[in-house]
């Protein structure tokens, strides 16, 4: 592998011009800028990444944290991520925070560290005293961090009427939630859609609703409890898709078909949920395109180019499958 110094060499010129042709520095001679890229050419020389980044204070590189890489959804997530930054000529740098405080602010850290030119973070307990401390590019993607800070969204409490409604409709007499956590927003905004449509029937009793905390075991753990107290319950809407998972898997081992006995539907479309058996019915997120928006959104920011809106809601889309 040639070094800089190799390619000083060939070109007949000190490392210290090589360095300003590579980082565009200073003034070179248009003749000696041309010996030194043919230099660098004939030598086939991959500059030192980490080095230029020392140098310059900054990077080619933006940063993706997020909550769960073991949710499906999130590697989908960081998929359309990394296609748009390749694209745009960044890398990604790709965190799992596991919803832990104290490790999000070290990934901060460690990101911050290596010159990352911006960050696109997925998070319920990242502050906006954090994000201004970083002083670089935030765009906030799933849920919202504060206003002002760009962020993209879907409509969760739309989505999770129309799922509740749509069980209705199928016929569905009592029908049960598996929420997600506890103050993660999305998960509060799907709850409180489906207690819009359930609110009012005579048989909805609080202990409709059971946490799955957006985890496939703890939804088949709250599902079994959530049948065996309510063995009446027809139909469940799950606020994720991993948890519709573990609603059918609980379905399985109580004996219940789905869907004869117990018609399920979730929220994310994920790629997984059309593989399993039965297939699943859910509300599809646009999941590649919200990490198209982010990617383009960040580096519009870190290019120093206005950016249309901060603020995006995203539709969702109702997908029939065989759980229903």
């Amino acid at each position: 592998m040639s070094s800089i110094k190799d390619v000083a060499k060939l070109a007949g010129v000190s490392v210290a011009t090589v360095s300003r042709v590579l980082n565009d520095k200073g003034y070179v001679g248009q003749s000696t800028r041309e010996k030194v890229e043919k230099a660098i050419k004939e030598l086939n020389y991959k500059p030192n990444e980490i080095a230029r980044s020392l140098f310059k204070k900054q990077s080619n590189t933006i940063g993706l944290i997020v909550p769960d890489i073991m949710n499906p959804f999130f590697p989908e997530l960081a998929r359309a991520v990394e296609d748009m930054a390749t694209k745009l000529g960044y890398n990604v740098i790709l965190c799992n925070s596991d919803e832990n405080r104290e490790k999000e602010q070290a990934y901060l850290d460690v990101l911050k560290q290596n010159y990352v030119n911006g960050i696109i973070v997925s998070s319920n307990t990242l502050t906006a005293e954090q994000i201004g401390e970083l002083n670089i590019p935030i765009v906030s993607i799933d849920r919202e961090i504060s206003k002002g800070l760009p962020t993209i969204v879907v409509e969760n409490k739309k989505g999770a009427i129309i799922a509740t409604r749509f069980l209705k409709n199928k016929g569905c007499k009592r029908i049960g939630h598996i929420r997600g956590t506890y103050g993660v927003v999305n998960a509060e905004e799907r709850c409180e859609g489906y207690t819009d449509v359930v609110a009012e029937e005579p048989w909805f009793r609080k202990s409709y609703i059971v946490n799955g905390n957006y985890d496939m075991e703890s939804s088949v753990e709250a599902t079994r409890e959530l049948l065996c107290l309510h063995p009446e319950i027809d139909g469940i809407f799950a606020a994720n898709d991993i948890m519709a998972m573990g609603a059918i898997k609980a379905a399985y081992q109580l004996g219940k078909k789905v869907p004869e006995e117990l018609a399920i539907i979730g929220f994310d479309g994920i790629t997984i949920s059309t593989i399993m058996t039965p297939e699943l019915t859910t509300i599809a997120q646009p999941i590649y395109e919200m990490g198209e928006l982010a990617t383009t959104i960040l580096v519009s920011l870190m290019e120093q180019q206005s950016i249309e809106k901060t603020y995006y809601t995203l539709d969702i889309e109702l997908i029939e499958r065989k759980s229903t």
